[in-house]
């Protein structure tokens, strides 16, 4: 038997450079699949025009007649303040939620079945999706934060913050987008995956506090909007972003909730997205 504290044998180094060397290969391929998502982007920033439609016209049309509304936004805080937050997530939300039906053009085109054939395993396919449409999102994210200082909407711009709103972004960009990928694995057809996108679309946005407190909302969708991961994305926004924000459930929560959906969602979109191909 090895006395206690002697050092490590040649099979234990080994084994630890070898689970080191996997891990290594891991990220590399996720950052791999992830880049090549981000070069479509690169080469279409058009599309980073079309998206900025969305956020400037809910912020600038309904932010500003709403903002007239007395008692819609909780404490003290301006109803543009409270929105912009809402309007951030939503346009991550948008981005992901309609992520998937790049799988379906992979399979159609037979660039599916060139990453299932990779040595790369299911669930790093997945996180690399899942990142890239981070990416996306976060690009959503540097046109609502202009907009906002345009707005004269009070945000944070610490690095600390805009950091953790960064990560939040990724997160909630990359759980939607998983999701994505799963019904796309379900349908398997851009039409259907198109009308089941739009269906789920705006309910995850109003059964949430995107656009106001779930006060004002009745006690059975108060409960949905509970287990909405949104409702934890949008609070910890608030509290990151806004100079008035706080939150209401503690990052703990929000952060925590976030990476458990997401996780078990990457687990069941990587089984599924391995199916696809065939």
């Amino acid at each position: 038997m090895a006395k206690s504290g002697a050092p490590a044998g040649p099979s234990a180094i080994t084994a630890e450079r070898s689970a080191g060397r996997a891990f290594a290969d891991y990220l590399t391929q996720t950052w791999a699949v992830a880049a090549a998502e981000v070069q479509k982007l690169v080469h279409d920033p058009f599309e980073l025009f079309t998206r900025a439609i969305q956020p400037v016209l809910w912020l600038m049309l309904f932010g500003e007649v709403m903002a007239q509304v007395r008692g819609v936004a909780p404490g003290k805080i301006p109803y543009l303040d409270y929105l912009a937050a809402g309007i951030l997530a939503q346009s991550a939300l948008f981005v992901a939620i309609f992520f998937g039906i790049s799988a379906i053009w992979e399979h159609d085109l037979g660039v599916l079945q060139r990453y299932l054939v990779s040595p790369a395993p299911r669930s790093a396919l997945v996180l690399g999706k899942a990142m890239s449409a981070g990416v996306r999102a976060l690009s959503q994210a540097v046109i609502v934060y202009l907009l906002a200082l345009v707005l004269g909407v009070g945000v944070k711009l610490d690095p600390l913050n805009l950091i953790g709103v960064a990560t939040v972004i990724m997160l909630g960009s990359g759980l939607f987008s998983t999701l994505s990928l799963i019904i796309a694995c379900i349908v398997k057809t851009r039409e259907r995956f198109m009308g089941i996108g739009q269906v789920l679309t705006m309910p995850i946005f109003f059964a949430s506090n995107a656009i106001y407190p779930l006060s004002l909302m009745p006690a059975w969708l108060r409960a949905v909007a509970h287990g909405n991961p949104l409702t934890y994305e949008v609070d910890a926004l608030r509290a990151m972003m806004l100079t008035q924000g706080v939150s209401e459930y503690g990052l703990a929560l929000d952060f925590g909730v976030l990476l458990a959906a997401g996780t078990v969602l990457v687990a069941i979109a990587a089984r599924m997205y391995g199916r696809m191909g065939y």
